[in-house]
């Protein structure tokens, strides 16, 4: 995406959602829009929480999915990295949101949302991640 690409209103409107999906679910069920949390309750379900769980995930993937069909030039992509380097980089993001106890939507959204300190440190420190490792892959030249 080029800096001219960038569309405050549909950024905007992309961030309303979000807020309006994070605060149904917690004004519906006392729950927080964590998706990393959301997925590992599906590994341990506990009795009456697997259908919200199925429900919210199937939400999202098919958002992905009528995005696809119906704006496909607004999710095209191609990957400019190996597919190990990526499964790596999954596999420490996952690390991360299980050393932080949630992930950028549970903080980043929902837990600075309530003014938690927690997820102010757990946001900083994903973005500073983020940062320092792009940092570093420039520098030294990693592309595959």
């Amino acid at each position: 995406m080029e800096p001219h690409d960038f569309t405050p209103y549909s950024a905007l409107a992309g961030g309303v959602v979000i807020g309006l999906a994070a605060s149904l679910l917690l004004w519906t069920n006392g729950r927080i829009a964590g998706v990393s949390g959301i997925v590992g309750g599906l590994w341990r379900p506990v009795a009456g929480d697997l259908s919200w769980r199925a429900l919210f995930l199937g939400g999202l993937l098919a958002a992905g999915l009528m995005a696809v069909v119906f704006v496909p030039e607004r999710v095209a992509f191609s990957l400019d990295r190996s597919l190990p380097l990526i499964a790596v980089g999954g596999l420490l993001v996952g690390f991360g949101t299980r050393l932080a106890g949630g992930c950028t939507s549970g903080h980043g959204v929902c837990g600075n949302a309530r003014w938690s300190l927690r997820s102010a440190v757990a946001t900083v420190t994903f973005i500073a991640a983020g940062m320092i490792t792009v940092l570093a892959l420039r520098t030294i030249g990693v592309s595959s």
